[in-house]
């Protein structure tokens, strides 16, 4: 059988005692990366007296999922295997979501285990009274992709989680400061580690914060929902401008969803 077994997100006391037995047992161990894996065994070895039997570390990850997936059949499954991502919860901004379709797929029996989540946690944190959320896990990294990301995020409706690396979460601030300087946002550095930190306040607020704090670690930033306040444009409000007829068909395709090419030929 298949066991899905979160793994701390940094304190090692968060593992709990089914896991801890689950890991003992297994004998083949399927990981996002087998040196972190490993490493994360010797340290539950050291600090709860973990006792693993001979294992076999297979590595399963985002680029060769569909590769191993491949050379494996369902009776592969017969024994005790696990999957394990490098932290926190698997299928959750985490390589996982192919092998439960796999299992789905091939009817493996598969189980999937309660833990440790950064995302939930920051939820729980924010203060945000709110019973719906969003996650958006990570943003792209780069141009029209990010800022698109970034307004659904903000102008959903929702509180909506966000993660950030330690190289763009000022950039994120700033991007956000551009857009909504008053909105109230909650981040949590290192959650569960030993230099864990909150930062609760209006984007601009915490974009100062940031200039003088350390920003070194993972991040989760929690955005307090609310819905833009937008001004309807018309068709008849681009047609009393006075403009060149393809921009005005640039600007009438933006809102019909039409092509410029086709707007621009009935305006001509």
């Amino acid at each position: 059988m298949l066991h899905f077994v979160p793994t701390p997100i940094g304190n090692l006391e968060d593992i709990s005692l089914r896991s801890l037995k689950l890991l003992e047992s297994a004998t083949v161990i399927l990981c996002e990366d087998t040196r972190v894996t490993k490493r994360l065994f010797h340290l539950l070895k050291t600090k709860h007296h973990f006792e693993p039997q001979a294992q076999k570390f297979i590595s399963l990850h985002s680029h060769n999922e569909q590769e191993v997936l491949a050379s494996l059949s369902p009776s592969f499954f017969d024994q005790e295997v696990l999957y394990v991502s490098d932290a926190g919860m698997p299928a959750v901004s985490d390589p996982g979501c192919v092998l439960v379709n796999y299992c789905t797929t091939h009817k493996v029996e598969f189980e999937v285990l309660p833990g440790a989540n950064a995302a939930l946690l920051a939820y729980a944190a924010s203060g945000f009274c709110d019973t719906r959320f969003l996650f958006f896990g990570f943003l792209p990294h780069k141009g029209g992709d990010r800022q698109n990301a970034l307004k659904e995020a903000l102008y959903s409706g929702y509180v909506t989680l966000l993660y950030e690396s330690p190289h763009r979460i000022v950039k994120l601030i700033d991007q956000i400061c551009l857009l909504e300087p008053q909105r109230e946002l909650f981040l949590i550095k290192e959650a569960t580690k030993l230099h864990e930190t909150t930062f609760k306040g209006s984007a601009s607020e915490i974009q100062a914060l940031l200039k003088v704090h350390n920003t070194k670690g993972e991040w989760v930033v929690v955005c307090k929902g609310e819905k833009q306040q937008q001004t309807m444009i018309t068709i008849d409000d681009i047609m009393q401008l006075d403009l060149p007829k393809k921009q005005a068909a640039k600007l009438i395709a933006k809102i019909t969803g039409k092509s410029p090419k086709e707007c621009y030929n009935a305006l001509l």
